[in-house]
């Protein structure tokens, strides 16, 4: 799990009957900065299960502004990137980038990470976002040489589409079974 230190998972039950104040801050991480998708979400209770909840998510992000979205996806850091190595990541990344080795790149590996995060600022004035909970080092690699080829549409659904499974993992984390 990667849930930051001080927040347990809460049962369904709970999560329902927090005031909306307490279960915004419990998923104010699960959108990089942006916390205030969080009380769109505690507006929407109850919730059956934890699906439905990171479903909320994705869709008070699909709701918004194109504005919005893009703000959100710039948000997120770059991988292997300066807040990485100033260690100004949001603990939720931190624990992420690590899940997927790139707190431990090669000299190499950290140039290429380099090149590719520029090109992605350079062509689409975004990070490159992938869930890399569900990557390996090489296929994050492969997957940002690839979207490179994407139009600035597909790139922003492509980016979307990434967050929306980050966020997903990060609800099931905070939410507790049974």
């Amino acid at each position: 799990m990667t849930q930051p230190p001080s927040t347990r998972p809460l049962f369904l039950s709970e999560l329902n009957a927090l005031p909306a104040s307490e279960f915004e801050r419990h998923f104010a991480g699960v959108l990089e900065h942006s916390p205030h998708y969080a009380a769109a979400v505690a507006a929407g209770r109850p919730y059956a299960d934890a699906e439905a909840v990171a479903g909320a998510f994705a869709h008070a992000v699909h709701a918004d502004t194109e504005a919005a979205q893009l703000a959100l996806i710039r948000a997120h850091p770059d991988l292997a990137g300066k807040a990485a190595l100033a260690g100004n990541l949001t603990a939720e990344s931190a624990s992420e980038q690590a899940s997927a080795g790139l707190d431990r790149l090669n000299t190499e590996e950290f140039a290429e990470f380099q090149r590719l995060n520029s090109a992605y600022h350079e062509k689409f004035g975004l990070p490159y976002v992938v869930c890399v909970r569900e990557n390996t080092k090489d296929s994050i690699f492969e997957g940002a040489r690839r979207r490179l080829s994407h139009t600035p549409d597909q790139e922003r659904a492509a980016a979307l589409h990434e967050i929306g499974r980050i966020a997903r993992l990060r609800v099931l984390d905070l939410v507790a079974e049974g």
